[in-house]
């Protein structure tokens, strides 16, 4: 196994950790606690993945060079929406929904462009479908949960962690 292929297994584990820490912290009660814990596994996980994918782009630019694009903008988004929270940024609830959620659609388009075509359902789709299918999906989800939050103002209050 050449250096190469040790780095794409660990950028394989490290994008596993994050969709399955991602969701759980999504569905997690939103308080410190469960929230919390798995919310900082997924950006540590996330910001070792983007810096593996980076390698990997910039080790074989001519043929993956779109993971460096989708590696720097996720991340940008992951970072967004975990400094809004640690910061306490002005109505941070609603730029930490955004960034973490729009930072899991990165995470999830950036599976779907690698192996989409060996997802049974999805491989009947053409794979440019694969780039945009995540976005389509969970922009209107990011809406939904910003707006959920913003109609009930008390809970940004409840929600001190």
């Amino acid at each position: 196994m050449d250096l190469f292929e040790v780095i794409l297994s660990i950028h394989i584990g490290l994008g596993m950790i994050c969709l399955l820490s991602g969701m759980v912290s999504m569905l997690a009660a939103k308080k410190k606690g469960r929230h919390t814990r798995w919310g900082e596994v997924y950006h540590g996980a996330y910001a070792a993945l983007a810096a593996t994918a980076i390698m990997l782009a910039i080790w074989k630019w001519s043929e993956i060079a779109y993971l460096f694009y989708i590696a720097v903008f996720s991340y940008g988004l992951a970072i967004y929406g975990y400094l809004a929270r640690k910061q306490k940024w002005k109505s941070w609830l609603q730029h930490h929904i955004r960034g973490m959620l729009g930072s899991y659609i990165g995470a999830v388009t950036a599976l779907l462009v690698n192996i989409g075509d060996s997802i049974p359902l999805l491989n009947m789709l053409p794979s440019l479908f694969y780039w945009f299918l995540p976005t389509i999906i969970g922009s209107p989800l990011i809406y939904i949960v910003g707006r959920r939050y913003r109609k009930n103002a008390s809970v940004s209050k409840k929600i001190s962690y």
